[in-house]
């Protein structure tokens, strides 16, 4: 239990955020249809029958009817071929209807990712893992179509929130190709000093100490405690993270990479999970659609 009259961690909260996201993005949609008679299309291309991929699917295409972007779904099964899949990205790409085009990840193992989402054409790929738009987000003065939406959300977290992060020294906890590199491209993109904390790190907790943001992406629950922060730092905590709980229907309950009640004691700035960084993703993909579509269409971006 905290302390009487201590000061506790403003909570970012990713769900008031994203809708007010999801609230602009609608009105952007009103206004190019006003202009072109026309409204952005996101196509979802999903291989296979994985129970979480079909949700997250489920709930792009909700979030696509609730701000008027049109849905476009490519299902394949899960023993679709390697060209099978590409036969489907290329079909979206010449379809002029479709702005944006997303691969629900993963694949099966029998596909390439790299191959798959290679073919997406750089104007269309709003989830940013095109190999190109990953090169020009790591290039000085190039800047990408698109960048990856968890990493971009995080980025947006720490904005709207009033985070400095140009002259900030930053730590990112993670190096995947989904989260944690990006986000380190992006936190250098906009002038903070960065370092990579990853599972060979020697004295993890000593580098992240002296973080003024901390953005974790590492996949193990509770692995940052209050004692491994800065106080007043901001804290972006990416993981999703399954743990036991008896008084949960379920029987288990949802946890980030930090230790909230812990944390929370300490930083200056917390994301809470759920809540905080998951509904950002899409709110960031609804956004890249939009300006695909005024690309395309002719109009603001």
């Amino acid at each position: 239990m905290a302390d009487e009259g201590k000061v506790m961690a403003k909570v970012i909260d990713g769900k008031a955020i994203s809708q007010q996201i999801h609230g602009e993005v609608a009105a952007g949609v009103t206004k190019l249809k006003e202009a072109t008679g026309k409204v952005p299309g996101l196509a979802v291309i999903i291989v296979g029958e994985r129970k979480d991929s079909q949700t997250y699917v489920r709930m792009k295409v909700k979030a696509c009817q609730e701000v008027g972007i049109a849905s476009f779904e490519g299902k394949l099964p899960g023993d679709a071929s390697q060209d099978d899949v590409i036969a489907a990205v290329r079909e979206f790409n010449a379809n002029p209807d479709v702005h944006g085009i997303l691969v629900q990840l993963p694949l099966p193992a029998h596909i390439s990712e790299e191959a798959v989402l290679a073919e997406v054409a750089l104007p269309k790929d709003v989830d940013g893992f095109h190999p190109i738009n990953i090169g020009q987000l790591a290039m000085k003065g190039r800047h990408p179509q698109f960048a990856p939406c968890t990493p971009e959300g995080c980025m947006v977290l720490l904005e709207r929130s009033g985070v400095q992060i140009s002259g900030q020294r930053a730590v990112v906890i993670g190096r995947s190709n989904i989260v944690g590199m990006p986000a380190a491209m992006l936190l250098v993109e906009r002038d903070a000093t960065v370092t990579i904390v990853h599972s060979r790190t020697k004295e993890p907790k000593e580098i992240v100490q002296q973080a003024d943001i901390v953005i974790a992406a590492i996949g193990r629950a509770k692995m940052v405690k209050g004692d491994w922060l800065k106080p007043g730092c901001a804290v972006i905590d990416v993981g999703i993270n399954a743990i036991d709980d008896s008084t949960k229907k379920a029987g288990y309950r949802l946890v980030g990479d930090v230790d909230y009640e812990e944390a929370r004691e300490v930083a200056g700035w917390i994301t809470p999970v759920p809540g905080g960084v998951g509904p950002m993703t899409i709110a960031v993909l609804l956004q890249h659609t939009l300006t695909a579509a005024e690309r395309a269409l002719g109009g603001s971006s």
